[in-house]
């Protein structure tokens, strides 16, 4: 299999356009139209998918993850064997906004001193980062989803704890005899994939879901739940005082823990060993210790009452 063929591929992918894969690889876009077409015809299928973006198909995601640990592995063979100058290789990874938010800064730490290596982050929410790894766009995830995806392996790193909290204002407002109207308060929620505050809301047997507004930003969404905008699940690691100087107050005895897991492709990378173990590092020193237990739900997590 031609390895510039396989880095069309690359290209096409991650810029969206022939012509911007072009610019990038440096050559014309009938070039790399005529390798995207050599290596459909190689292996007898339809790679990419022509359109605005071109994506890969499920054939062409598998290739694209080949070429992209064939790309890690050929920086790595070039620095070992001192053969030019140390090519600098990327390192795509998926992570959910609330870790990048918390926990995973330290990585990010970490990273700025990678001299060969150019962290590329994909933010998605934890239920479906795995995605990523099938399509081959990511090297790495952060993912709720303890089933390894085909050729990568799986470690637990631990569990975020959420809890539901609300502006002092907005928990007066709906309150009445120490009781939450869980009813009539408005709530916020991360995006269409977060059902975390639903399942609350489920638990608490409300039929219809109150006014709900929708903050796609992890420092945001805190933002707004302190505004007064409506309640939300916060993860512990991100309260750094509101509740004790009482900008927010939290509105009963209950949490959420989301178990975490790093799935990475199972390929012996200096590159990759060397991320795994900053992830692994960051996660010890901030997570809850994991239980092992598949999440409850697809997205941020399930409800649980705190014991």
């Amino acid at each position: 299999m031609n390895l510039e063929h396989l880095k069309a591929l690359m290209a096409v992918v991650d810029e969206g356009t022939f012509e911007a894969a072009a610019d990038q690889l440096r050559v014309t876009p009938s070039a790399v139209s005529q390798r995207i077409k050599a290596l459909e015809a190689s292996v007898g299928q339809v790679l990419v998918r022509r359109r605005l973006p071109c994506s890969a198909t499920d054939a062409g995601a598998l290739l694209l993850r080949m070429a992209r640990q064939v790309q890690v592995l050929e920086a790595e063979t070039s620095v070992a064997l001192g053969s030019g100058p140390a090519v600098r290789a990327h390192l795509p990874v998926a992570i959910n906004a609330d870790s990048l938010a918390t926990w995973f800064v330290p990585v990010l730490h970490q990273a700025a001193g990678w001299e060969d290596s150019a962290l590329d982050l994909h933010v998605e929410d934890q239920g479906y980062s795995c995605q990523l790894l099938r399509d081959g766009e990511v090297m790495g995830a952060v993912t709720s989803d303890p089933v390894p995806v085909s050729g990568c392996r799986v470690e637990l790193l631990g569990s975020m704890r959420y809890i539901p909290v609300a502006a002092p204002g907005l928990h007066r407002r709906f309150s009445a005899y120490g009781s939450v109207d869980w009813a009539a308060m408005p709530v916020l929620k991360f995006n269409l994939k977060d059902n975390l505050q639903q399942q609350l809301l489920t638990a608490k047997s409300v039929p219809q879901p109150p006014r709900t507004h929708t903050v796609p930003s992890s420092q945001g969404f805190l933002a707004a739940v302190k505004a007064g905008l409506g309640w939300g699940m916060i993860p512990e690691l991100q309260l750094t005082g509101e509740l004790a100087n009482g900008a927010l107050v939290r509105l009963e005895d209950a949490h959420q823990d989301v178990a975490l897991y790093w799935q990475s492709w199972a390929l012996d990378s200096e590159r990759l060993n060397r991320a795994t173990e900053a992830v692994r590092s960051a996660a010890k020193h901030s997570l809850r210790p994991g239980d092992g237990q598949e999440p409850n739900g697809p997205s941020r997590a399930g409800y649980r009452r705190q014991k």
